[in-house]
């Protein structure tokens, strides 16, 4: 996994040690962050402590190849093989173009839309070997809805780079059966960037816990990769289809409404049963 020292990476990881997963948390995070907790290692020690395979925690910056063929070399050396790809990593800035220099719009693309690409291609080998392949893309469905770009049009592109992926390389790999998916949240999921980068706790009582995006994709990762590929699954959904109908669990204690996400077409609210809140895009 890409990412993955805290929020929705680090509770996806921890659903999967608990299924009996080894985990490989490859992540820039080597020091705590001032107002960001977790370390690529706390992550792995908590992975480690929750589930029933082990962990490593890898020191990589996605942006340099030879630190992603380094981590994943590691990754093969420590477990035999790699049978899942998780691109969680995510570099966001909810700027308008004028306020958003190139540096930081390299950062995201280099990040989101390069970075995915990198550890997809280099995991590609390991992948092909596995009789359970799949590659998880942490992004969000293709809605070409102008509202969307409007108010922050670098990060859309960049997110948007990693659904490409998904786009071509479900069919690049379709005969290999390497199942490649998307998976993105119907709410705003309560993380450490949105009570202190895009919002505050306020805005996190409007979202729900990371861990009904760590149950979404444990039951896409379970599917046959033959079979279910080339999809953008939004989370409810996705827990619907298993048959959970009460999300209760998932909501925060005090909380009274939800938030809509970024990117989530209008179609999907309009099938949803779960009232929501507009506007956080």
């Amino acid at each position: 996994m890409s990412g993955g020292s805290r929020g929705i990476g680090l509770a996806i990881a921890k659903a999967a040690a608990a299924h009996g997963a080894n985990v490989a948390i490859a992540a820039k995070t080597a020091e705590p962050h001032p107002r960001l907790a977790g370390t690529v290692f706390t992550a792995a020690d908590e992975i480690s402590a929750t589930g029933v395979g082990k962990a490593i925690g890898l020191v990589c910056d996605i942006r340099e190849e030879s630190q992603v063929e380094e981590a994943i070399g590691k990754t093969v050396e420590a477990f035999g093989g790699i049978d899942i790809c998780i691109n969680n990593a995510s570099a966001v800035s909810l700027t308008g173009t004028a306020d958003t220099t190139m540096k930081r719009y390299d950062l995201m693309n280099e990040v989101n839309t390069r970075g995915t690409y990198l550890v997809s291609r280099t995991a590609l080998p390991y992948l092909q070997a596995s009789t359970h392949a799949h590659i998880l893309n942490l992004s969000p469905p293709l809605d070409m809805n102008p509202k969307w770009f409007k108010n922050h049009v670098a990060y859309t592109i960049a997110k948007y780079g990693m659904s490409l992926c998904v786009l071509g390389m479900s069919e690049e790999f379709r005969d290999q059966r390497i199942a490649v998916n998307a998976l993105w949240p119907l709410t705003a999921i309560d993380t450490a960037a949105v009570r202190n980068v895009i919002g505050d706790d306020q805005m996190a009582l409007m979202c729900r816990k990371p861990e009904i995006m760590a149950d979404a994709a444990m039951a896409i990762l379970g599917r046959d990769p033959a079979s279910c590929t080339g999809n953008f699954f939004i989370d409810e959904e996705v827990l619907r289809q298993e048959g959970v109908s009460d999300f209760s669990a998932y909501q925060l204690e005090g909380a009274t409404r939800l938030m809509a996400d970024f990117f989530v077409p209008d179609e999907v609210f309009e099938r949803s049963p779960t009232p929501v809140v507009h506007g956080i895009g």
